[in-house]
């Protein structure tokens, strides 16, 4: 409300200072997400970088990132909407990396024009991982009978209640260099004139921040208040963009509800064995980099 009330004040009795919107992306990377555990994806995102960068008299966008990653894709549309937003509006972007920035989260790093660390965040871990677990044997052991029909040879490869094949590992680890690929053309694209003749910068390896700066894969090191208001001046404020708040409380944007034959207590219940996968999983995440 005071934000909206400095607007319509001519600009002569405003506060001469400049306002930063923040953006924050905190969590893991993943599609879809529930009302227990909203996820970090586009579909959250999209809403709250629309309304930082329509501030027209911001002369940046400030984004704080917190992620262990997770999903490549949407990282890399979270990424694609910050540089398509920062040219359209023509605004430069300022990224600080709060904990943690690593694999999926520093993919979305790479949209500021500078990216700044606190000297003990973890930053890096350019690489791609998938995993599961198998249960060949469980099916026995427990007597039941399993049945499964397809079309296509393929159709159930990877399949964890079957032994694991050498052709389905080698096509995975194709798909996984693909990936690769990609998220190391983009650091290169965006930081290559920076970034030092290291080997291992690639290799899915994790720095601290005072590391990660010797490397190229950050610019610098600070926070993000001290940071804006030593380039903008001492009166800068910082401004918040957070979700809308519906009736009942703050609205996440991009959560999905469940719908159609589960309503009521079914899909009460359904939303909380989701939430309980979402939850081991990021948790597993976050894990990797002892968070």
């Amino acid at each position: 409300m005071a934000g909206f009330i400095k607007r319509l004040l001519p600009k002569r009795f405003r506060r001469q200072g400049v306002t930063i919107p923040v953006v924050r992306l905190h969590g893991a990377i993943m599609a879809g997400g529930s009302a227990f555990r909203p996820m970090l994806n586009i579909a959250a995102v999209a809403p709250l970088l629309e309304r930082a960068f329509a501030d027209k008299d911001a002369p940046a966008v400030a984004i704080a990132i917190n992620s262990p990653g997770g999903s490549p894709v949407q990282s890399r549309l979270i990424y694609q909407r910050i540089r398509d937003l920062a040219v359209e509006k023509n605004k430069r972007v300022l990224v600080f990396v709060e904990d943690v920035a690593a694999s999926g989260g520093y993919m979305i790093a790479l949209a500021g024009d500078e990216i700044i660390a606190d000297p003990t965040s973890i930053v890096g871990s350019i690489g791609v991982v998938s995993g599961g677990f198998g249960f060949t044997e469980l099916l026995d052991k427990v007597g039941i009978e399993r049945r499964i029909y397809t079309a296509g040879e393929n159709k159930v490869m990877l399949d964890p209640f079957q032994p694991e094949k050498e052709k389905d590992v080698a096509y995975l680890k194709s798909l996984q260099q693909e990936i690769h690929g990609v998220f190391t053309g983009m650091v290169k694209a965006r930081r290559g004139h920076l970034l030092t003749d290291d080997g291992e910068i690639f290799s899915g390896l994790f720095w601290t921040g005072e590391r990660a700066r010797a490397l190229g894969l950050i610019d610098g090191l600070g926070d993000m208040r001290g940071e804006l208001k030593r380039r903008y001046g001492e009166k800068t404020e910082l401004r918040l963009v957070s979700a809308s708040r519906g009736l009942l409380g703050r609205r996440q944007p991009g959560v999905a509800v469940a719908s159609g034959l589960a309503t009521g207590a079914s899909a009460l219940a359904l939303s909380a064995v989701a939430g309980l996968a979402e939850a081991a999983e990021e948790k597993a995440l976050w894990g990797r980099f002892g968070l």
